[in-house]
Parts: structure tokens; sequence; C-alpha cells
């Protein structure tokens, strides 16, 4: 059973072999780890500055996968003995790359962090996967995570072709992804193809999906077919694993919760406000403008915002939301709840909720607030965030506030180049934002308009950017 993984050279100060500081495993070595299905070798057959491939080789023991196992009733005696385990693309190539690669899967990579955060030209190559519902599902699987893909049926017996194509596919996929969101997707949809998974499926195979799915199935539009096949059709488990939050609770917290960390740059040039009081003042106006009684702070963080709101009584129910169970606790710690009086007490929620998933709880508000929220959500996941806050919550108002790259040359302590957090997947132009915003605004029967936050600069805007979207029936 093989599969190699390629990186060409990123660019020209990054050289391929790079390849194997991102996967723990150094090309001149050849390595063997033993697993619960034989043994699985890693080696580089090519590493050049230029290109540079890691394989994957398992040697399944069929054998003894089935010693001392009895057949079922009816069953073909010999199907233990005879079948495609040790050749073909599934169940047990997906166990062991998470078992060798289990750091490079979980994007962790301390010698090299910045290519570890960078999409880098991959190809993926798999000699034979078992596939009976034909290439279009390949395709349907594995591109909209970005992978573009050449499935070439496998013929029965190249030496009668009139005898017809097998069931199996050599599969090439290239895309410039990151590599940990390569590797998980591989990870998942190998046996979400052969759709049959050859150990036991118990409730911890949820957590296992929803860690390693976290970045993208959410927004996949197979995700229920994908959740389906990969927990074997355990419908319990299948409609536990569609409501849960895409992050699982053993996640390594400083994974989950790098946005937690303070930003790189806290001061405007020459202002004695801090910018972040300057955002949290904007907001509030832009509530209070609206008229909003019962508020939604998405993604709230350690809870600035929730401590300004609740100190204002017009604001007579708050829920803040976040994604990381952590944060919910610090946030519950800045504000004293335990030791505020029953009515504050009353009029605010601290709820898990990721901003991915459809949450029928937070529907009929009048308000949502996601302030510096949505770059630290990475961009092909937006799209699942637009539906579940403008199509689902449906608020009548939605304030929107995140950085202006623009700015950034007037912070004179932040490096060229740099954003302004370690946890920022993208930071955006007004051009950029204003495309954003006025694309859900229209998809989703908004009108937007927008202000800055701070000193608006007239060449390079102000250091924040806001939107206040108002649902257009309820103008």
């Amino acid at each position: 059973m093989l599969i190699t993984l390629t990186m060409t050279a990123p660019d020209e100060a990054t050289p391929a072999t790079d390849l194997g500081f991102l996967l723990h495993k150094h090309p001149e070595r050849l390595q063997s780890f033993d697993v619960a299905m034989g043994v699985a070798h890693v080696c580089y057959p090519e590493a050049t500055p230029e290109r540079c491939t890691v394989a994957l080789v398992l040697e399944v023991d069929p054998v003894g996968l089935v010693r001392g196992r009895k057949s079922g009733p009816g069953a073909f005696e010999l199907g233990q003995y005879v079948n495609d385990r040790p050749y073909a693309a599934s169940s047990f190539l997906a166990v062991a790359l998470g078992n060798v690669f289990r750091t490079a899967l979980s994007g962790r990579c301390d010698q090299r962090p910045e290519l570890a955060a960078t999409a880098v030209p991959i190809e993926v190559s798999i000699p034979a996967i078992p596939c009976r519902n034909g290439a279009e599902l390949i395709e349907r699987l594995f591109a909209p995570l970005g992978w573009t893909v050449e499935a070439t049926p496998v013929p029965l017996d190249p030496a009668f072709p009139e005898w017809g194509d097998s069931r199996y596919f050599s599969v090439r996929l290239t895309g410039r992804l990151k590599l940990a969101k390569a590797l998980t997707s591989l990870y998942v949809l190998l046996p979400v193809l052969d759709n049959a998974k050859h150990y036991w499926v118990a409730e911890d195979e949820i957590d296992k999906l929803l860690r390693a799915g976290g970045d993208w199935l959410a927004a996949h539009p197979e995700r229920e077919l994908i959740t389906q096949r990969y927990l074997k059709h355990r419908r319990a488990f299948v409609r536990s694993a569609l409501a849960q939050l895409a992050e699982a609770d053993d996640t390594a917290p400083e994974v989950l919760d790098d946005a937690l960390d303070e930003p790189v740059v806290t001061e405007l040039p020459d202002r004695p406000e801090p910018l972040a009081m300057l955002r949290r003042g904007s907001v509030l106006a832009a509530l209070r403008a609206s008229g909003a009684r019962r508020v939604l702070d998405l993604g709230c963080g350690g809870g600035a915002l929730l401590h300004d709101l609740l100190a204002d009584t017009t604001f007579t129910e708050i829920v803040g939301t976040d994604v990381s169970a952590h944060a919910l606790e610090l946030a519950a710690r800045k504000l004293k709840l335990d030791r505020r009086g029953e009515r504050a007490r009353d009029r605010i929620t601290l709820r898990q909720s990721s901003l991915t998933y459809r949450d029928r709880e937070l529907e009929g508000y009048d308000a949502a607030v996601l302030m510096e929220v949505i770059e630290h959500v990475d961009m092909e996941r937006l799209p699942a965030l637009e539906r579940s806050v403008f199509q689902y919550a449906k608020p009548a108002t939605v304030v929107v506030t995140t950085p202006n790259v623009e700015y950034n040359v007037r912070f004179p302590t932040l490096p060229e180049g740099h954003s302004r957090h370690r946890d920022h997947r993208f930071e955006w132009t007004r051009a950029e934002f204003q495309e954003w915003a006025g694309g859900v605004a229209t998809r989703r029967g908004y009108a937007v308009r927008y202000l800055p936050v701070g000193p608006d600069d007239p060449e390079v805007g102000p250091p924040t950017q806001l939107a206040v979207f108002t649902r257009e029936e309820a103008a």
C-alpha cells in the first residue's frame, strides 16, 4: 500500500527539502514504525531543493489481522485472507498517516512555523483507491478543498481490455494547500472513499473526525456524506457529529486559543487611547444607534466587549459565544460573574458555539457583533460563517470590525509584511473588506455601511474597519 506526497519549492528562499521539517522526518533517513496493521515505512525517493517527495509504504499483515477471529455465519471463509488490504488505500492507510505524521496533521512545526502556516505546491499520488461510485465521487470529495483531481480507472486486466475497468482508481491530486490541510483531507477522505472501515467504530471516532476536519469539514458541500461514511452509517454518531463543534475537546489549548494572545500592536502612533478602547466604543455606538436590546457577542474571546455591554443597562440580554471553552472560562473570571448580583447574572450568558455551524439558540436576536473575529477564520471557512450568522441567526443588525492592512505601515514597531496578530489568517485592504461585506449583504438581504475606527488617515485610511449590516426587512 503506497502513497507519495511531493512538495515543490514554494519560493526562491525556501527549498523543497523543508518538507522534512514539516513532516518531522529527515529526508536522508529511512524510518519504520510499527502500527496496528503491520509496519509503515517512510522514505524520500527524491529530495532536491526544487522538488522533494516522501513515500509512505504500508506493509499490511492480513493474516495477523484476523488470527484468532471467527467468520460470521454464511461469510466467505477465505475472505479474511483473500482481499485487497495489502494493496489498496483504505482506512488502514489513514490510520498509518495519523500515527506517522501526527504532528504535521496538527499543523505544528516549531522549526518552520511560517512554512506550516503557508499554502505550498503539493502533489499526492495514490496508485490504487477503491471507489464503487466512480471518479465523479472522488472529484466531489477532493475538489472543494482546493485539489485538482485526476482519477484514472484501473483495468481489471490490461491484457484483456474487454473485461472493463475495476472499482479501483489511480489518483493524482495537485494543489496549493497548507500541509496540514492536505494531510487531514487524506486522513478523513480515504476511509470515506473505501466506505468500509476495517476496525470497530466507537464514539471516539466522532472526536477524530471533528478534530481532523475542523478546518474544512463544516463548509464542505458533501459534509453529510463524509460524516455518514466515516462513522460507518452509525446514525446516533452521525447526528452527534453533525451537531458538535469542529474542534474536539482534547485539541491542544495552544492550538485552539491563539486568538487569546496579545496582538503585536496595541497602541496608535501619537494617540493616547488604545486602539481596543476606540474599537469597543465604536461598536457600542453602532449598537445603541440600532436600538438593539438583545445582543450576541460572537467570538467573544476574553470578554472585553462583554464587560462594556454589561455596564450598559440598555442591553437587557447579552450572550457571549466562543468555540474555546478556555476563552469562556477566562471571560467569566474577568467579568467576575460569581461576585455579581443576580440581576446582572441574569442578563448575561456565556455559551460555547462555533461560527461555522448553525446554532438555533442564537436565532432571533436584535444584533450580533463580530469584533476582530473574521480575520481569525480560514478564508475557505468564511462562507460557512456567512451562512450561520446572516442566513440562520439572521439578527436585525450585524456589526463587524477587522484590521485595515493598509494602515500597518503607520505602526513603527510592526515589521514589514507581518500581521498584527500571530493568529490572523488574513488582513484585508479597505477594498477587499468592502467587496466581501457587499457580497454578503447582497446574498443575504442586508444593507451595509462602513465607518472608520480611529484616525482616518488620508492615504491609508483608519486602523480598523467597521461595517454595520442592517437586515432590509427589519429596516
